[in-house]
C-alpha cells in the first residue's frame, strides 16, 4: 500500500507521514511538497491513494488535480483549511474521490482513506442478465456500460451508483440510502457528494444531461433511474 501525501507546510507532511506510519506500519508514504513533483511520483511511483493539500503556492491542489486526472485515475483526497461548499465542490467536479478540512483527527484522516479505498477497489462481477433501457446498457458481468454501443468509461464509485439505480429502476432511492450504499455510513450527510456524481452519469450517459431521460431528480427525496 502506498501513499502520497502533497503539502507545503513540512510540519504537516511530518505529522501525517508520522500517523500513517504509526497506525499502518506496511504502508509506504511519499511526500511532496509542491505540484509539479508530486506530478512526478504519481506518474513514477503509481501510488494507491493521494493526500492533496488545496493551498499550495505556484500550482494550487485543484491544478495539480486536473493535471493528474489527464493520466491517472487514482483515488485522490483533498486536505484544506477551506470549509467552503463550492470548494468542496468543485474539487469533487474536477475528479477528488473525498474532501477533508483542517484541523482533523488521525483516526478521521485513516478512516477516511479506508472509505475511499474501499469503494475505489473493483466489485466482485456479478452474475445477473444485462439491465436494458433504450440505448443504454449495463452488462453486471464484464461490468461494461454502453450507450447506443458505444462503451462509457465509468470510475467505480460511478459505477457502484448506477449499479444501485438501475437495480432498482422505478423506484426512488433515498439521498441517504445512495449514500450509505455507495459512500458508507459516514456520508449519509453530503448531499453535494450524490449530486456531483449523478451531474457526472448524466453527462456520460444522458443525450442532453440537462433535460434527462434515465436518471430522474425527486426534488428533496433523492433519485429514481427509469424503468425500461
Amino acid at each position: 500500500m502506498k501513499v502520497l501525501v502533497v503539502d507545503d507546510e513540512p510540519d504537516m507532511l511530518k505529522v501525517i507521514t508520522w500517523s500513517l506510519n504509526f497506525q499502518e506500519p506496511d504502508w509506504e508514504v511519499l511526500t511532496a511538497s509542491e505540484g509539479e513533483q508530486a506530478l512526478e511520483l504519481v506518474a513514477q511511483e503509481n501510488p494507491d491513494i493521494v493526500l492533496l493539500d488545496v493551498a499550495m503556492p505556484e500550482m494550487d491542489g485543484f491544478e495539480v488535480l486536473q493535471e493528474i486526472r489527464r493520466f491517472s485515475d487514482v483515488p485522490v483526497i483533498m486536505v484544506t483549511v477551506r470549509e467552503g461548499e463550492l470548494d468542496k465542490v468543485r474539487g469533487l467536479e474536477l475528479g477528488a474521490d473525498d474532501y477533508v478540512t483542517k484541523p482533523f483527527g488521525h483516526l478521521e484522516l485513516l478512516a477516511r482513506i479506508r472509505a475511499v479505498l474501499r469503494r475505489t477497489q473493483s466489485w466482485p462481477l456479478a452474475h445477473e442478465e444485462p439491465f436494458v433501457c433504450d440505448d443504454l446498457r449495463v452488462d453486471f458481468v464484464t461490468r461494461e456500460v454502453t450507450v447506443a454501443g458505444r462503451p462509457v468509461a465509468l470510475t467505480n464509485t460511478e459505477y457502484r451508483l448506477l449499479y444501485h439505480l438501475v437495480r432498482n429502476a422505478g423506484r426512488v432511492l433515498t439521498h441517504e440510502t445512495l449514500l450509505t450504499r455507495v459512500w458508507g455510513r459516514e456520508y449519509v450527510d453530503e448531499i453535494d457528494y450524490l449530486r456531483v456524481y449523478i451531474g457526472r452519469l448524466r453527462s456520460k450517459l444522458e443525450p442532453d444531461p440537462s433535460r434527462p431521460r434515465y436518471i430522474f431528480t425527486e426534488r428533496g427525496v433523492g433519485y429514481r433511474f427509469r424503468r425500461p
